[in-house]
């Protein structure tokens, strides 16, 4: 792949970015987002990661950005101008993802829930509705019916929850969210306890919302997980139809082909 597009999903845990051209998308990194970046550190830090891919300045036709972190934003907007050159359009205010947005105030949605709910409709254009669900910082759900953005929850992530048990509970540790198993063991120790709780407990909340959800959805509905925690939850759960880790990204250069034509 010949790449025109850089794509980044700036988060509020880290700062995703993916080549990409009309066709689909490329390679994709990840940076932290929490560390106190300037427009040299992160400028930097690019041109280390795109060198590897034989990339820089001048090789860019325009980057696209969905942040949800304001005070980043203008940061990367200089640094990608003085280290690559290109031109930055953030998303939606440079280009809108085609939804009719039915959300009591459309400004209030984050740009990334709006942006994985229209990736998911344009992914699989048959189906009625979708519920795409995002396991970042927070846990999201996003409702589509046709082209019309319902809205959707929002519920605690699991990283963050996970911290915050470990950090104001003296004696529980930070363990790993890795689990080998069909069904909740009843744990025998505290890590044991503390993974499968985790896991099976957001793959149970996962699967009573969707249910939820569904219930008040038309038609045949697809549910389009996504985010670092995605795949685990499809470990040990039939309720995501789909794993797509990059849709936010998907969703991006979809929407930047859209205002193309």
């Amino acid at each position: 792949m010949q790449p025109e597009l850089l794509l980044f999903d700036i988060g509020n845990t880290c700062i995703k970015l993916g080549l990409a051209d009309t066709s689909g998308l490329g390679e994709t990194w990840s940076l932290p987002t929490r560390m106190p970046h300037t427009a040299d550190s992160l400028g930097l830090a690019l041109a280390g990661l795109l060198g590897g891919a034989g990339l820089g300045r001048g090789d860019f036709a325009v980057c696209a950005v969905c942040s949800v972190v304001p005070d980043l934003t203008p940061v990367l907007r200089d640094a990608v101008g003085r280290y690559l050159a290109c031109p930055v359009l953030n998303f939606p205010e440079d280009f809108a993802p085609g939804l009719e947005n039915r959300y009591d105030h459309p400004g209030q949605v984050g740009a990334d829930r709006l942006l994985a709910a229209f990736a998911a409709r344009r992914l699989f254009p048959e189906q009625a509705s979708l519920i795409s669900v995002d396991f970042g910082t927070a846990t999201t759900f996003d409702c589509v019916t046709g082209d019309a953005y319902l809205g959707g929850l929002i519920c605690p992530g699991v990283l963050s929850s996970h911290g915050a048990l470990a950090t104001g509970t003296a004696k529980l540790p930070r363990i790993s969210l890795e689990v080998d198993a069909d069904a909740p063991l009843i744990g025998s120790n505290t890590s044991t306890s503390m993974r499968h709780g985790f896991v099976f407990g957001f793959a149970a909340m996962t699967e009573g919302l969707c249910a939820r959800l569904r219930m008040q959805l038309p038609g045949p509905c697809l549910v389009i997980g996504t985010g670092g925690f995605a795949q685990a939850i499809a470990a040990v759960s039939a309720c995501l139809d789909h794993v797509r880790p990059d849709l936010i990204l998907e969703g991006l250069r979809l929407a930047w082909k859209q205002s193309r034509s």
